[in-house]
């Protein structure tokens, strides 16, 4: 066992007595060693669960014959650093998460790993720990919140962002703001529809690395902690067995997930995570290969906040095995850290609720949820979530309106400035340019809310998976690195073209050229890790992975 590094042999005799004073017996001395990263605090509603499921692991671990050993990572909550200058540190906070995990498990030599985790960037960094340390791992993920209603209608986290706009516009009270205020967030969980937490969530279980059924389990529910404690049991068990992840995860893995991604609808945060993930287990895949995937495969879920139900609907309906069942035969059959494969799992399943997931053969739209567009604007690609356009907005064609900062942007739309047909274009928010790439959720919920309807928006900078409308992010190369977005000029037209997958400013190459020639980037200030990151960070098209530095 790789614990018996720090506790077999008469040199490791200050190694046993240091273990000993955190309670080990000699005869857990002879046990697999398992470490339980949890990413609990008390300032994330996804995690409020975390420290009680925390105890069902442990009681999973110790019942299976193992030693459980706990330690705790960051977390970010992505809503609440939303709209300042916190939402710079979240996706930074992916690396600083897996390198946590990895330094501890390598420092203390764990057998074993469980992986406790919610939210948008926790999981993600775990995941690339994962697969980086490659020891025998399990993930249990904390499960959504439930959603409230209001009028007869679902009240989610999305209802609070866009209610910003409606109250900017006049069209709600300051009482009916504060109703929604209340209720938007009625449990802890990770939010109610598939954005970014809930997507990846799902991935896990899809890429075969949580237990069926943890994925949709939500926060509250008994199932959770028996899943919890189960997961605790089955890491024993991997442990024993010596199954590692690389054992499990391959190419077919990982195409499951962005088919899955498809299917499902999720979060365009995805593209950014899952190729961070794939880096991390060797495992070359591409923006083409969303590209294609999502030509091939049917978006046959229709969940909040592109469609009318929350992950309650979709655990009620037989949660991630159901999609299984609905789509085993353009699935690949791997295997997963249960003892049973994707079509094993999915052959467990019985009466899916086909109103809530749908069979290929009658989607709620022919291809599937995330389209990457391409052009003189996106020389290197842009995501956006397609199934959340409105089809008069598939095609639109616009007048540049250009920020240079997010704030900015929001200013001028809750003025109520914004001309219908406009193209919003906010730059300089990239992975370097902010740097840490923040999600602009509040501009985005503030169009919705205040009613625009042709109205689009372009970033290098990124969506929370709660956006909906005509939003394309990713945009690279970003503005800071010389890309074209850098130098579009108000007025400028801009044309989207969603089913032809183009984007483009409509400048003559010449004139393109010219203006790159006088570009100059705003000087910035950075201190800290942001400065670190910065210099550290690759493009967006590669995942926003650390480059490897030179070697000396």
């Amino acid at each position: 066992m790789r614990s018996d590094t720090i506790k077999k042999g008469i040199e490791r005799i200050p190694h046993r007595a240091l273990l000993k004073a955190t309670g080990i017996t000699d005869e857990e001395m002879d046990r697999p060693f398992i470490g339980v990263a949890n990413s609990w605090n008390e300032i994330v509603p996804g995690h409020l669960n975390l420290r009680e499921l925390a105890g069902f692991v442990k009681a999973g671990i110790y019942g299976a014959g193992g030693v459980p050993f706990e330690f705790g990572t960051i977390g970010i909550c992505d809503g609440i650093a939303m709209g300042h200058v916190g939402m710079n540190f979240a996706l930074p906070s992916r690396e600083l998460i897996s390198d946590s995990v990895e330094s501890m498990v390598e420092a203390h030599r764990f057998d074993g790993l469980v992986l406790l985790c919610s939210c948008d960037k926790i999981i993600p960094g775990m995941l690339m720990a994962l697969l980086r340390l490659n020891i025998p791992s399990i993930v249990v993920t904390g499960g959504p919140m439930l959603a409230d209603m209001r009028n007869g209608k679902t009240v989610t986290i999305s209802s609070a962002f866009e209610a910003v706009g409606r109250a900017g516009k006049g069209n709600l009270s300051e009482g009916e703001a504060k109703e929604i205020e209340d209720i938007s967030a009625p449990t802890c969980g990770s939010c109610q529809g598939l954005y970014t937490a809930n997507t990846m969530s799902c991935l896990t279980e899809i890429l075969g690395l949580s237990l069926p059924g943890c994925a949709t389990a939500h926060a509250i529910s008994a199932k959770k902690k028996r899943i919890a404690k189960q997961s605790g049991n089955r890491v024993v068990e991997l442990v024993r067995e010596d199954k590692k992840p690389l054992d499990i995860i391959t190419r077919g893995s990982f195409e499951n997930a962005i088919i899955a991604d498809m299917l499902m609808g999720g979060s365009t945060n995805t593209v950014l995570h899952l190729l961070a993930i794939a880096n991390e287990a060797k495992i070359d895949i591409s923006l083409g290969d969303f590209d294609r995937i999502s030509d091939s495969t049917p978006h046959i879920c229709s969940i909040d906040p592109s469609g009318s139900h929350t992950m309650k609907d979709i655990e009620n309906a037989g949660g991630v095995p159901a999609v299984f069942k609905q789509a085993k035969s353009i699935l690949n059959d791997e295997k997963t850290v249960s003892k049973k494969t994707v079509y094993e799992i999915a052959d467990d399943v019985g009466d899916v609720d086909k109103s809530i997931i749908r069979t290929l053969e009658a989607p709620v739209h022919k291809t599937g949820g995330i389209t990457i567009l391409y052009g003189n604007l996106a020389e290197c690609g842009s995501v956006i979530k397609s199934i959340a356009v409105n089809e008069d907005m598939l095609t639109h064609t616009g007048p540049a309106k250009v920020f240079d900062s997010e704030d900015d942007a929001i200013r001028y739309i809750l003025e109520d400035k914004v001309s219908e047909g406009e193209v919003i274009v906010i730059r300089y928010v990239g992975l370097k340019g902010a740097p840490g790439m923040p999600e602009m959720l509040s501009p985005t919920a503030a169009i919705a809310g205040m009613g625009y309807k042709s109205v689009a928006l372009i970033t290098d900078g990124r969506f929370s998976g709660a956006t909906r409308g005509p939003c394309i992010g990713h945009v690279t190369p970003e503005a800071i690195e010389g890309g074209t977005i850098g130098i579009v000029r108000d007025g400028d037209l801009i044309s989207i073209d969603i089913p032809k997958k183009q984007i483009n400013v409509k400048l003559e190459d010449g004139e393109i050229a010219k203006r790159k020639e006088g570009f100059k980037p705003p000087e910035r200030n950075l201190t800290g890790y942001l400065s670190r990151y910065a210099s550290m960070v690759s493009s967006a098209d590669k995942g926003g992975i650390f480059n490897n530095p030179p070697l000396s």
